[in-house]
């Protein structure tokens, strides 16, 4: 999991992060201005909120819930993946943050 050192040197100097949530091994961060998507080894993807194209969250009753985040230029690799049981609320409550943006 990315500590909160890896995290610091991921952020701009004016950046401040608003939510994030953790989906198995990654960490899903939103700040003001980006979404990122980082695992202790690599940063996925780190996006302004403003160049995300679609976002899909799947959950299903018996299995661990799958969220598709698409970037407008294919270029960006999207990023899919899965949300355990427990950490659905913290990345829904995450979700609420870039819908907000999008739809401002």
């Amino acid at each position: 999991m990315l500590d909160d050192v890896n995290l610091n040197e991921l952020l701009h100097a004016d950046e401040v992060v608003a939510a994030e949530a953790r989906a198995r091994a990654a960490r899903i961060v939103v700040t003001n201005r980006r979404v990122i998507v980082a695992a202790e080894s690599r940063t996925a993807m780190a996006l302004p909120i403003e160049e995300l194209r679609r976002i899909q969250f799947d959950i299903e009753r018996t299995r661990p819930a799958t969220l598709v985040i698409v970037p407008e230029l294919p270029e960006h690799e999207p990023q899919v993946l899965a949300v355990p049981h427990e950490d659905l609320r913290a990345v829904a409550e995450t979700l609420i943050h870039i819908a907000e943006r999008l739809s401002a």
